[in-house]
C-alpha cells in the first residue's frame, strides 16, 4: 500500500500530535503514525486532499513543510526541543555533534543553512529554548534554581542567571515575581 510522509511544521507537544490527529480523522484520511514533525498517511494524497490538509493545518497554526531547505531547519529544531525537554537535559556531547548525530548533516551545513532559513543561530535558538524551559520549570516552583541549573546541564546557577538574564532582561527571581504572561509559545521561540 503506498504512503505519504507530511512533515509538519510548528508541532512541539503532545497536544499538537493530538491536534493533527484530528485533522487527518475529520478529512478521512488513514495514517499509521503522527509524531513531531510528521505524519504517515496509510495512501498517495491526490492534489485536493494536499490542499484540505495543508489549509485545516494552517488554520490551527501548523504547516505543511514541502521545501527541503525548511524541512532539515525543522528537523534541527525538533533534535533541540527532544534534547531540551528530555527528562536529563544532560548532553554528553557537544551541540553540533548531537546535531550532525540527530540530522545526519555535517554541522556547518546545518549551521549555515539554519541560519539561511530561520534567520537566527542554531546556538541562539538552543539558548531560548533552554531559557523557555527554565521559565516553566521556575513557574512550576517545584525545584529550586540550583536544582533547575543542574537538571539544564549549566555548569553553575550563577551562569545560568546571567544567561537568563541576557535573554529576558530580568533575573530568575524577578521573573518569578513578575505578573502573568512573560513565557512564550515553544513554536514562537527563535
Amino acid at each position: 500500500m503506498p504512503q505519504t510522509l507530511l512533515h509538519i511544521k510548528n508541532m512541539v507537544c503532545p497536544r499538537c500530535i493530538m491536534a493533527v490527529r484530528e485533522v487527518l480523522h475529520r478529512y478521512e484520511i488513514p495514517f499509521s503514525s503522527v509524531s513531531l514533525g510528521e505524519a504517515i498517511v496509510e495512501k498517495k494524497l491526490d492534489d485536493n486532499e494536499r490542499a484540505e490538509i495543508r489549509e485545516a493545518l494552517e488554520a490551527i497554526g501548523f504547516e505543511l513543510i514541502e521545501d527541503k531547505r525548511t524541512l532539515a531547519a525543522e528537523k534541527v529544531k525538533q533534535a533541540i526541543l527532544r534534547l531540551v525537554r528530555q527528562e536529563n537535559n544532560g548532553i554528553q556531547t557537544n551541540l553540533s555533534d548531537y546535531l550532525e548525530t540527530q540530522c545526519g548533516q555535517a554541522y556547518s551545513a546545518l549551521s549555515k543553512l539554519f541560519s539561511d532559513v530561520c534567520g537566527t543561530t542554531i546556538e541562539k535558538y538552543f539558548i531560548a529554548q533552554k531559557i523557555e524551559r527554565v521559565k516553566e520549570l521556575l513557574d512550576d516552583n517545584e525545584l529550586t534554581l540550583g536544582e533547575i541549573a543542574d537538571l539544564m546541564n549549566y555548569s553553575s546557577t550563577a551562569y545560568l542567571s546571567a544567561q537568563f538574564k541576557q535573554v529576558t532582561g530580568m533575573t530568575p527571581s524577578q521573573f518569578k515575581q513578575r505578573a502573568q504572561g512573560a513565557r512564550k509559545p515553544i513554536d514562537q521561540i527563535l
